[in-house]
């Protein structure tokens, strides 16, 4: 078997709903997932009544879309291939595919399943489109005893710089803009006298 039984059903659950149970508490917001029960969405208190000797994952925010940790994820699942980033201090790997900015034709490494523009030498931008291409090609993996070693680190800066220099690209010449230089969002104008 390919695929882990609880991955299409982790990739469909909607996550951060305040918990039925717990709503009232600080913490009570849905984002974690047993491996172990398969059952959808749960809050921290849940996990400590109900889930506490079983395999969790926790499910974060990053932009409007949910992230999992690669420390937790690499250990049940393969994601070589699937593109990761560091986003506060933490490894981490989009779960579903994120519509591509428009600005952002110019990449020369693109997901092989949606089209969205990659950085480096990955196949996928998230591990759903990684189940799409491993049900397209059932000889890929998904499920890995040891651990993946790509990653890929991008600070804030150097992500603006590639989004300005993906946007120039377009207008057919090259800005490499440096730490110190900054580009206009546009022509100056007067205020009226």
């Amino acid at each position: 078997m390919s695929v882990p039984p609880w991955l299409e059903k982790l990739l469909s659950t909607e996550f951060f709903p305040v918990c039925r149970t717990h709503g009232d508490a600080a913490r009570s917001e849905c984002n974690m997932y047993c491996l172990d029960c398969n059952d959808g969405a749960f809050c921290f208190y849940c996990k400590s009544s109900k889930h506490k000797e079983h395999q969790v994952i926790q499910i974060r925010r990053s932009s409007y879309h949910n992230v999992v940790r690669v420390s937790e994820i690499e250990k049940v699942l393969n994601i070589d291939g699937v593109q990761t980033y560091v986003i506060n201090s933490a490894k981490v790997l989009f779960l579903n595919e994120r519509p591509q900015p428009k600005s952002a034709k110019g990449g020369s490494r693109i997901c092989q399943v949606c089209g969205r523009s990659l950085l480096d030498i990955f196949l996928f931008c998230s591990l759903g489109c990684k189940l799409v291409g491993i049900k397209r090609n059932e000889n890929a993996r998904c499920i890995l005893e040891g651990k993946s070693s790509t990653t890929r680190v991008i600070s804030p800066t150097r992500t603006r710089r590639i989004e300005i220099m993906m946007n120039e690209e377009e207008h057919h010449h090259i800005y490499t803009p440096t730490p110190s230089t900054r580009r206009r969002k546009g022509i100056p104008h007067r205020a009226p006298n």
